[in-house]
């Protein structure tokens, strides 16, 4: 039998490992525009062309695909976080970038940043991490996590003699809590959101993790 199964309604064809890939691009596409209540397998199964019992092949129910949604955008928000790093080596900075990405990536995805933390993987920095099932694309596979990203920068900070040995444990709580707090705030309001109040509001939050945990500050 051909590993292509087509709709007879004429729907596209899809190869069986496409048609999961195929699903999740889909619904990456509806959490952009709405979030993660955008995420539905029929909404998905439709935007991709198929049949809604085609899509229960693949996914056993609505948090399953989910799930793969949220993991990708944990996945793009650790990825930006990574890239602000990147442009410097100054450990001060970099626990800055860190930050500013972070919120930075809330207001520019909204859409993908509540995605991101609908449902929970382990934030453990030694959690184990599966690669993605076969047919899955390739960016959706288990890489960095946010707050990976940023243990590692606290590290770095440890090292270079920002941060002491006794306010290292957990410091990522401290830093991830004040800068998701205001990217909620950011994004649904009391605060302002002009980009003057932004940039305002992020250099205060920023300062202060940076009195909390660092030295010399």
């Amino acid at each position: 039998m051909s590993s292509v199964r087509a709709d007879l309604s004429g729907r596209k064809p899809y190869h069986h490992g496409a048609l999961r890939s195929a699903l999740i691009e889909a619904s990456i596409a509806l959490a952009r525009e709405g979030g993660p209540d955008r995420v539905v397998l029929r909404e998905a199964a439709r935007t991709a062309g198929v049949s809604h019992s085609a899509a229960y092949r693949h996914f056993a129910d609505r948090e399953a695909l989910l799930a793969e949604v949220t993991r990708f955008a944990r996945n793009e928000l650790a990825a930006e976080m990574q890239r602000r790093v990147n442009r410097t080596k100054d450990p001060r900075r970099r626990l800055r970038a860190v930050g500013t990405a972070y919120i930075d990536f809330a207001l520019t995805e909204p859409g993908l940043f509540r995605t991101a933390f609908t449902s929970h993987p382990a934030t453990s920095r030694d959690a184990e991490h599966n690669a993605a099932p076969e047919g899955d694309p390739p960016h959706t596979a288990a890489g960095a996590d946010p707050f990976e990203v940023l243990g590692q920068v606290l590290d770095e900070a440890q090292a270079a003699g920002l941060l002491e040995p006794r306010r290292r444990p957990g410091a990522e709580i401290a830093a991830w809590s004040a800068v998701h707090g205001l990217a909620g705030l950011l994004l649904d309001g009391p605060l302002p959101s002009s980009a003057a109040a932004i940039k305002f509001s992020r250099g205060q939050v920023l300062d202060l993790i940076e009195r909390g945990l660092l030295n010399g500050t």
